[in-house]
């Protein structure tokens, strides 16, 4: 079957914004199904991006600038604005056009929420939707705007670049399995995920890491060890079985707060979790309860409820071969865990672990989301089946990879999302690629050490390794 090409909606006239950004808003439509192309169309929503130049004399040809197309992290996560993204003040002076093109789902392509998927009908029906909102029908999307994009263009510009952050990173793997004609080169940041692990071995080994930073958060605060678990009894006294009610109608429980680790990968995460730390206590000190002020940064804390596929569909993202299912992984091998009491149902509570400290988690999902988080308490049937899944399509062509013709530069870091020893595995079985490897920084480098980070990469395509 010949690959769909998308439909162009709408395209904006050219605007400007400071830094010197002409940019373009466009709105496209592919089918629900790539296998159907009569299936449901859907709307992907993209800007573009240019440096903005005033000649001194005006030249009536046009000249077309290369693509650079940047996949998102998430999954979930939809596009920044072209100004505030770091590839912006970088990619843009070395002749690219970016092309910042929301995944299906997120940012403004079909936005998914609870109240767009009741659109669709019950659990099974918004399950089965959600089951074409993987890396391997993204692909597919971003090849059909590419083929509309570059239609008229001439050969040696049909191609485009791509740079993917975390997921994104993940996609491109899934892209150079599946429709390396596309693509010129690629650049990965903290995306060389395992290509044959399911989600078991892949938590077994990302537990270890969040462990890691566990114990370096209560190294640095070791007065936390007792805050913590004074601020965990708390919320137990004040919210009982249920939880403290949130401003936006979740629930702060004792594991939703833990999921505040889910910063530890990050640049400054300690720092965020311990000022999180700290206003609580400070809350129970004065008012022997928690003001609107701290109970709204906490529900904010992470995107749960403004990027539900996120949750919905993060442990599928680890399935990469049809029979495999998720079945709630990161809450099966985390229960196995003495650092994780508190995700068994038997758990005593803060008080049983005497002098041990109450260890956060990290990027898991488990089914407490979906009683805690208000937008995802009306999504908690539609996950449960997403879970029992198991007939999901191949993510990845490890024979392709192997015989890969497309540059490919990484940056790998010393990452708690994205094991390390994984990443090189991965690494090792695609052909060509170049690596720059670094324990000094972490998953978001690239957002908030911009400078540590694009350089390298584009001396691994510049220069030469001898």
């Amino acid at each position: 079957m010949a690959p769909v090409v998308a439909r162009l909606v709408s395209v904006s006239k050219p605007y400007l914004v400071p830094g010197k950004l002409l940019v373009k808003e466009y709105w496209f439509e592919v089918p629900l199904d790539h296998d159907d192309p009569k299936s449901k169309p859907i709307r992907l929503f993209a800007r573009s991006a240019i440096r903005y130049e005033r000649p001194i004399v005006e030249s009536s040809e046009a000249v077309q600038k290369p693509y650079l197309v940047y996949l998102q992290g998430g999954p979930g996560g939809g596009n920044p604005a072209p100004q505030d993204s770091p590839l912006s003040g970088s990619m843009l002076d070395r002749g690219y056009e970016l092309l910042f093109l929301d995944q299906r789902g997120t940012g403004l392509s079909s936005t998914v929420s609870a109240n767009t998927l009741e659109l669709i009908g019950g659990p099974q029906e918004q399950a089965d939707y959600l089951k074409h909102f993987r890396a391997d029908t993204l692909v597919k999307d971003y090849e059909a705007v590419r083929l509309y994009l570059t239609k008229d263009y001439p050969p040696e510009k049909k191609k485009w670049s791509t740079f993917g952050q975390s997921f994104g990173g993940m996609m491109t793997l899934t892209y150079l399995s599946f429709a390396p004609e596309g693509l010129r080169e690629c650049f990965i940041t903290g995306g060389l995920a395992t290509l044959d692990k399911g989600p078991e071995e892949v938590y077994t080994a990302t537990y270890r890491k969040v462990i890691e930073r566990n114990e370096a958060y209560y190294k640095k605060f070791p007065e936390d060890i007792a805050t913590v678990k004074f601020i965990a009894e708390k919320i137990r006294e004040l919210g009982g079985e249920k939880g403290i009610p949130l401003p936006g109608g979740g629930f702060l429980t004792v594991q939703r707060l833990m999921t505040v680790g889910l910063n530890f990968g990050t640049h400054g995460g300690l720092d965020r979790v311990h000022n999180y730390i700290v206003r609580m206590k400070g809350d129970l000190d004065q008012f022997s309860m928690f003001t609107r002020c701290t109970l709204t940064e906490l529900e904010h804390d992470n995107s749960w409820d403004t990027a539900p596929i996120y949750t919905v569909l993060h442990e599928p993202i680890w399935c990469y071969v049809p029979g495999i299912a998720s079945r709630w992984a990161a809450e099966r091998v985390g229960k196995t865990l003495d650092q994780y009491q508190w995700l068994r149902t038997d758990w005593a509570g803060p008080a049983s672990l005497g002098d041990k400290p109450l260890f956060f988690s990290g990027e898991m999902i488990y089914p407490f989301h979906f009683e805690t988080c208000a937008e995802l308490i009306k999504l908690k049937e539609t996950a449960n089946i997403l879970a029992e899944y198991d007939q999901w399509p191949p993510l990845y062509n490890i024979q392709q990879l192997a015989k890969n013709e497309v540059p490919v530069y990484a940056a790998s870091y010393n990452d708690m999302y994205v094991d390390p020893d994984m990443a090189r595995e991965t690494a090792s079985r695609i052909k060509g690629i170049k690596v720059f490897e670094t324990n000094v920084l972490y998953h978001n480098a690239v957002r908030v050490r911009t400078e540590d980070v694009i350089p390298q990469l584009l001396k691994l395509r510049d220069d030469t390794i001898d």
